[in-house]
């Protein structure tokens, strides 16, 4: 069920954290760099700027291992999860 939550953390370039659920969201589709790998402290600077406070739609779409949602995530019309692909290339 796709619903609107505001992004109160964003952990990782991959991961953020929003006001209605327990458990972190993972974006689909994207693997950015852990903390401490190269390029880790942009990616999550870059998903910080596109939607740190912002309320965006989460488009649930499966579980991981880790007991988080894994899913597609839009900031009005864009998907977020394409946006990074593209930072994330660079």
């Amino acid at each position: 069920m796709t619903r609107k939550e505001k992004v109160t953390r964003v952990i990782d370039g991959d991961t953020i954290e929003t006001s209605r659920r327990k458990q972190p969201v993972r974006l689909e589709g994207l693997d950015a760099p852990e903390k401490g790998q190269p390029g880790a402290a942009r990616a999550k600077a870059e998903l910080e700027r596109l939607i740190l406070d912002e309320e965006v739609r989460v488009d649930p779409r499966a579980r991981d291992k880790y007991g988080r949602t894994v899913a597609r995530v839009y900031k009005g019309r864009e998907s977020v999860n394409k946006l990074m692909r593209k930072k994330l290339k660079k």
